[in-house]
């Protein structure tokens, strides 16, 4: 059996880059889900879907062209991307949620979570 070789460094680098335009937001799941696949727990064959599903959203390839079909086009990578988490959830643990959120805050420093209201 052949012995697949992944370019994490690779994939990361694209992560980094897309998550400055994508935003808090769409990019918090897309952290966890490089936390699902950099753990030892995940099996092998989860891990080479998450790493598909991460490099079709991050890397300049599209099944449906977002330019020409504007809504349409960005669909298939949210439903990727939502399918792939809602599978995975079962392997994201509170340390894993950590991490994202730090790395989130580091990416993102001048975002203000939710203000409790004074009276």
């Amino acid at each position: 059996m052949a012995i697949l070789n992944l370019n994490y460094n690779a994939l990361w680098e694209s992560v980094c880059s897309w998550s400055r335009k994508a935003g808090r937001v769409a990019t918090r799941p897309a952290l966890l889900m490089w936390y699902v696949l950099r753990s030892d727990k995940t099996p092998r064959a989860d891990k080479l879907a998450i790493f598909t599903s991460l490099a079709y959203l991050v890397l300049p390839i599209d099944l449906l062209d977002a330019k020409r079909l504007p809504i349409i086009g960005w669909l298939d990578e949210v439903m990727s991307l939502a399918l792939l988490v809602q599978k995975m959830s079962k392997y994201i643990t509170p340390e894993m949620e950590a991490r994202a959120d730090k790395q989130l805050d580091e990416w993102f420093p001048e975002y203000v979570g939710y203000e409790a209201v004074e009276e």
